[in-house]
């Protein structure tokens, strides 16, 4: 991997379907340039912890007339961790604490977009936004093996 701690990208999306998939577009190019390439598996997961945070903040987030924000970079020694940060303005709609996370009911045809984010992340975990009203999910992932 030829990324470099610091490395960052971010951007404002239209809190829509279309807006969630062109993040996941962006966030997926960037990593690619940062020596993520398309293909592999740390590429795969990274893309689709973007694409379920983004879907999320369009699904749970979404307030008339306001966009969402992905922040997308890299940090730790030697580049060894992808944090993902998606921030919505929807306070009220919070995620649960990762500890109460649970399995979706087999019926139920969502609900399996943060299972999935526990599953492929190191860590993830939500916070209230102090710059205004809303809250930031985000995930971290790690780009070499935790030891």
């Amino acid at each position: 991997m030829t990324n470099k701690p610091g490395s960052a990208f971010e951007m404002r999306f239209t809190s829509t379907p279309r807006g969630a998939r062109l993040a996941r577009r962006l966030a997926a190019h960037r990593l690619d340039t940062w020596g993520i390439p398309y293909g592999g598996g740390l590429h795969e997961s990274i893309a689709l912890v973007v694409g379920e945070l983004t879907a999320n903040a369009v699904r749970h987030g979404h307030v008339s007339g306001r966009d969402f924000h992905l922040r997308l970079y890299v940090t730790g020694p030697a580049a060894a961790v992808v944090r993902i940060e998606v921030t919505d303005t929807r306070a009220e709609r919070t995620p649960p604490r990762p500890e109460a996370l649970c399995a979706a009911d087999p019926e139920d045809p969502g609900g399996r977009g943060l299972v999935i984010v526990a599953g492929l992340a190191s860590r993830w975990g939500w916070h209230a936004r102090s710059d205004g009203p809303g809250k930031t999910v985000w995930a971290e992932c790690a780009t070499t093996p935790l030891v």
